[in-house]
């Protein structure tokens, strides 16, 4: 979510859309080229819900990440990115997981006007806020930020890995990411002397029930550099999340020419459409399976990837930009 406000907003800005970016006390004076207004006294969620729309009204104020004011002057209109307080209530603590659910009813029946970023996530939303799907907008995310940094490999020997010898997860513990599913694919990296590196911070307080896999490298939070480095250098990246309203790492990999293999879940089938190779997040063809095939069939990685850069060109910041304009 923070990347896809921070790309959006300084998208809209390449895009020619005039606005203002207001912010709380104490964060940065700029996004990137675009200037921040520093406007009220409160922060975090007290902030959001008083200070803002007295700062906004009475212009239309977009919320990009999830949350915006029950009450507001001006037309709001607010990104929702998928119903996983709802659908998954296990990723997340249960104070975090009340106030989002009742955001999220609230919102709608308020006046709030919703976008949200697949037609998955358009789907589980009006199911679960029970909306006509039609009230709900669709705009997509984008990738190709991760080329923006040149590739850090330094990452590799600080972790010691061998271009080509791991497969590379991204994301948190929360429990619907599903990293426990890799176990398996773990040990058969191991028995072929590769292994599973997986980069993510651990978000304590909002996420629970978090799992690791076994014999994995933990490579903890890298930068944008390094994570262009891991996926360009990955024999694959392995994305067993179970749910997903978008899924930018799959999309990340493909803009690298990382072969992806993925859980068929989610929004990901979606996305990625017939670039990945694809396995199930709890069943019988499993992560390992889709692994085995991936070292074995001559000429499949080089396919995928292939693929992977011909999908991942339908999706970039500009165009998610372009969308929010068109709405508006």
């Amino acid at each position: 979510m923070q990347r896809f406000a921070a790309e959006v907003t300084q998208a809209l800005a390449r895009n020619g859309l005039r606005f203002r970016l207001l912010a709380p006390p104490g964060a940065p004076d700029r996004l990137g080229d675009v200037p921040v207004e520093h406007v009220g006294t409160r922060t975090g969620q007290s902030w959001e819900q008083l200070d803002l729309p007295a700062a906004s009204n009475p212009a239309t104020l977009i919320s990009l990440g999830n949350t915006a004011p029950l009450r507001c002057g001006g037309k709001r209109i607010v990104v929702i990115h998928d119903a996983g307080v709802f659908d998954t209530p296990e990723s997340y603590s249960l104070a975090f997981r009340a106030w989002y659910r009742t955001l999220h009813l609230s919102l709608p029946r308020l006046g709030a006007q919703l976008i949200t970023v697949s037609e998955f996530s358009r789907t589980r939303l009006a199911a679960r806020l029970r909306l006509d799907p039609g009230r709900i907008a669709v705009m997509p995310e984008g990738g190709e930020h991760v080329l923006r940094e040149p590739a850090d490999a330094a990452v590799l020997a600080k972790h010691g890995l061998e271009p080509g010898r791991y497969a590379l997860a991204v994301g948190t513990r929360a429990a619907h990411k599903n990293l426990g599913a890799l176990q398996e694919a773990a040990a058969l990296l191991a028995a072929r002397g590769m292994v599973l590196a997986v980069a993510g911070a651990v978000e304590g307080g909002v996420f629970s029930g978090a799992a690791d896999a076994a014999g994995t490298r933990l490579l903890g939070r890298v930068t944008d550099g390094e994570l262009r480095a891991l996926y360009e250098n990955a024999l694959c990246l392995v994305f067993p999340s179970r749910y997903e309203g978008f899924g930018i790492p799959p999309l990340e990999a493909m803009w690298c020419g990382c072969p992806v293999l993925a859980a068929r879940a989610g929004a990901v089938p979606e996305v990625c459409g017939d670039a990945a190779l694809w396995f199930d997040a709890e069943g019988p063809a499993t992560p390992a399976a889709a692994l085995t095939r991936l070292l074995d069939e001559p000429g499949l990685a080089d396919s995928l990837r292939a693929a992977g850069r011909e999908r991942a060109a339908l999706y970039s910041w500009d165009t998610a930009a372009r969308r929010l304009m068109d709405l508006l």
